[in-house]
């Protein structure tokens, strides 16, 4: 396991899911821990279950000024910022471009995508600051094949992406090593909102298909290490058996 011991990890959408996973696994590692999400009492239970380490964050991924009032918290308290993981991200509303509601589609570009350069926008100050650090994006297979009703979904996924790799180009000479991670299909929270809408093939996928959230979240603390510096400025998938066996997944 990588050690984290005396690193500070900003988590986004860490209140659930593969979020909430990936603040367990980063605190055992030893790392302290800014939970962001709009669910004040789920990630005031969850930085409670973690102890002096976490530090909850009430904030709209969507609002900028929210966002970098929030990061400078969070390095108020624990004096700095080495890694942003951008896990925020909704699937709803699901349909169909004839059918899909402005107001909700926009609104999935503004946390799925806005939200991501908010977050890299208010955090690169504290990453250049501790000499530099990793900003890794949790991404999708819809960022590169649309999918039907996932309009929303796969365009905001394309565009931090891209953003991605822009900000490789741009801060990769600084030490700030930005990745994405592309993690299949994950038992949470967002699958069974998709198996509701039984809308398109990924709908209909048995649940027993989808990998467990602490496998995402494992692969992001081994992408904070050396071994995953080939990686930098790319995108992983954790369909892959070969990085499923070089993070030690089953």
């Amino acid at each position: 396991m990588m050690d984290m011991t005396g690193k500070v990890v900003l988590i986004t959408g860490a209140s659930r899911g593969i979020g909430a996973e990936t603040a367990r696994v980063f605190a055992e590692a030893g790392a302290k821990l800014g939970l962001l999400a709009r669910s004040n009492d789920a990630v005031e239970a969850l930085a409670a279950e973690l102890g002096d380490v976490a530090l909850p964050l009430v904030c709209d991924i969507a609002d900028p000024a929210a966002v970098s009032a929030a990061v400078d918290r969070l390095v108020v308290q624990f004096g700095r910022l080495d890694v942003l993981i951008n896990n925020a991200g909704v699937i709803e509303p699901i349909n169909r471009i004839e059918h899909a509601d402005p107001a909700g589609w926009g609104q999935a570009i503004d946390i799925n995508l806005k939200g991501v350069f908010y977050g890299i926008h208010a955090a690169l100050p504290h990453l250049r600051a501790a000499g530099g650090g990793s900003v890794l994006t949790v991404s999708s297979g819809a960022a590169h094949s649309p999918i039907e009703g996932w309009s929303h979904y796969c365009a905001s996924k394309a565009g931090a992406a891209m953003l991605t790799r822009s900000l490789h180009l741009e801060e990769g000479e600084t030490g700030i090593r930005a990745m994405g991670l592309s993690p299949g299909t994950v038992a949470t929270q967002m699958q069974r909102e998709i198996k509701a809408s039984g809308i398109n093939p990924v709908s209909e996928l048995d649940w027993e298909v989808h990998i467990p959230p602490d496998w995402p979240a494992r692969c992001l603390l081994w992408m904070c290490s050396p071994d995953a510096d080939m990686f930098v400025g790319d995108e992983i998938s954790l369909r892959d058996e070969a990085i499923r066996a070089r993070v030690g997944l089953a």
